[in-house]
């Protein structure tokens, strides 16, 4: 009987799905994903191919490359092979071209993505044939040092291979910062955002390392809408976790490439992987540390990199200060301060995807209304009166626009035009900018009376709050302030991240609630702690109403845990 030898990149996804190579949940659905493609390419209708002899040829690049430390010839683990093989066989069926213009490629330090991705970007320059003149190639990052580090490894790799060849070293010219494909008038150049213009550009791959640095779009945008000429440009993004939870990485692209691996949605253009700890508790068990540390499947390095992952993480716990260890070697997002009211799995790992029945139902409502131009929340918390005694949370915010909405958007780097749309937030009607307090009290009370709500009370923070309270008045709610200090805020507050822990407080992934999760930072007070309004006081409105509908909501299911009438006349009762 004849075996079929298997590719690299199916070989890979075979071991990966059927448990000989361990990884994580995202891995396995990468892995799945592709095998699960095979089968719809032999569909005529299928627009896309596997043409293994595409990445063969990459490989067999990228391991004649000197290695840079040792000026070895490299070798690919097989995790990395797949990588390759998913960017460059997959190829569409009419064109010829790849298949992906993307790909998200994220893993523990010292994975060896930005070795992988240096060869890709120098084989792409010396081979690429669409376009045949003119290839340009950007390393990109956060800032300048940035954007050099998987250039530098282009140069080192570029010169170890010039010394090898003669006609490669006829063809290519390295000067400061960038490198020359004389032959085919091509470049290889790094970018970083405060790179004087960025206009003008026809990039064929652009690459932002670290990604997760990023603080807003610009670059990516950048990159993407200058590819409109070619036929197979390609982004590629390579970065660890970080603590940037508010970042593009961490909010807009991470989430994304989640539904597209787990199959919530499709973008067959899209390539991901990412090699991450499915729990924190992993990382106690070093059997699981290959999924975050893919290296770790190479036999030969395996006994160096567990006892350099031993040493960093045995030191961390010693000081008792995991957060570094947890994001740079596990590669998980984590808040950057360890006083952050929540990390970001916490808060993510709470989130359904459709709202809960809420007809009917009681409600707890927080008010906190800020200076008048900023912003001002309304927030939502509703017993769900199920067995596990779940709570829903959700929040509106009320935008001012004084000094422009634009400058607004630009500086908050929120779009809050589209979260208006998507029904977020309402901005300001009013000519000067500044909140209208009726649209406020109009908001919360047609949403009380559209879901028929039986409300507990309304809970204010005093500041600013007075003409709030003489409009509703005529309403009947009970209404009650909250003092904002830590004699009344602790409890609810640690109550309120314990109960996020047990996923006991659902939510559905309110753009503005999430980003005011991730900016909440703690202040303590010997054992006491309360939400620092002094910080980020703008950004955290949401879940500063939250907290105040929360004084009392957190006692929902205590107070109804008696039913007071029935033992009243039941023979238990007596004086």
């Amino acid at each position: 009987m004849t075996t079929i030898k298997k590719d690299p990149g199916t070989l890979y996804a075979e071991k990966v799905v059927n448990g000989e190579i361990v990884a994580s949940k995202k891995v396995i659905q990468a892995c799945k994903r592709h095998l699960r493609d095979l089968e719809k390419s032999k569909d005529p209708d299928y627009p896309y191919e596997y043409k293994p002899s595409k990445g063969a040829k990459v490989v067999k690049f990228l391991e004649i490359l000197p290695d840079i430390s040792t000026g070895k010839p490299t070798t690919l683990a097989l995790f990395q092979k797949f990588i390759v093989y998913m960017i460059f066989a997959w190829r569409d069926k009419e064109t010829g071209y790849r298949r992906f213009t993307k790909a998200y490629i994220s893993m523990a330090r010292k994975g060896g993505k930005s070795v992988l991705v240096a060869g890709i970007a120098l084989y792409e320059l010396l081979f690429g044939d669409a376009p045949k003149y003119d290839r340009q190639i950007y390393t990109t990052a956060n800032s300048r040092k940035q954007a050099k580090a998987v250039f530098n490894m282009i140069v080192m790799q570029l010169r170890k291979l010039r010394a090898k060849s003669k006609q490669i070293k006829k063809f290519t010219k390295i000067i400061q910062n960038e490198i020359r494909f004389l032959h085919a008038d091509s470049i290889i150049m790094p970018l970083s955002r405060d790179t004087d213009n960025l206009d003008g550009l026809n990039v064929l791959i652009g690459i932002l390392d670290e990604f997760h640095t990023a603080t807003n779009t610009k670059m990516i945008e950048v990159l993407e809408s200058s590819q409109g000429q070619q036929d197979q440009g390609l982004i590629l993004i390579i970065s660890t976790a970080g603590f940037k939870l508010n970042g593009p990485m961490y909010a807009q692209e991470y989430p994304y490439v989640t539904d597209i691996l787990s199959g919530k949605k499709e973008n067959e253009n899209y390539f991901a992987v990412v090699y991450e700890q499915d729990d924190e508790k992993e990382i106690s068990d070093e059997s699981t540390w290959i999924k975050s540390n893919p290296l770790l499947e190479v036999e030969g390095m395996k006994k160096k990199l567990l006892k350099n992952l031993r040493k960093k993480l045995k030191e961390a716990q010693e000081k008792d200060d995991l957060n570094g260890t947890l994001v740079k070697n596990f590669n998980l997002w984590r808040s950057a301060s360890s006083d952050s009211l929540l990390n970001g799995d916490d808060w993510k790992d709470c989130a359904v995807e459709e709202k809960p029945d809420i007809y009917g139902k009681p409600v707890y409502i927080g008010v906190d209304l800020s200076r008048s131009e900023d912003l001002s929340s309304l927030g939502f918390i509703y017993p769900l009166e199920d067995a596990e005694e779940n709570f829903y949370v959700d929040s509106h915010s009320f935008v001012g626009r004084k000094g422009g909405l634009e400058n607004k958007i630009q500086r908050d780097k929120i779009d809050y035009r589209r979260l208006e749309q998507e029904g977020y937030c309402t901005i300001t009607d009013k000519e000067s900018g500044i909140i209208n307090l009726q649209q406020v009290i109009d908001y919360m009370v047609d949403h009380i009376t559209k879901y028929d709500l039986q409300v507990k009370g309304i809970f204010y923070d005093p500041y600013n709050i007075s003409l709030f309270l003489n409009e509703i008045e005529k309403y009947g709610y009970p209404a009650f302030e909250v003092r904002q200090g830590v004699r009344t805020l602790s409890e609810p507050t640690k109550n309120f991240r314990l109960n996020v822990m047990d996923q006991r407080l659902l939510h559905t992934n309110n753009p503005l609630l999430n980003l005011a999760i991730n900016n909440a930072i703690l202040k303590k007070v010997n054992d006491t702690v309360q939400i620092d309004k002094d910080l980020n006081r703008e950004k955290i409105d949401p879940i500063a109403a939250l907290m105040n509908a929360y004084t009392e909501a957190m006692y929902h299911y205590e107070q109804n845990e008696t039913d007071w009438d029935a033992y009243y006349q039941s023979e238990d009762f007596g004086i």
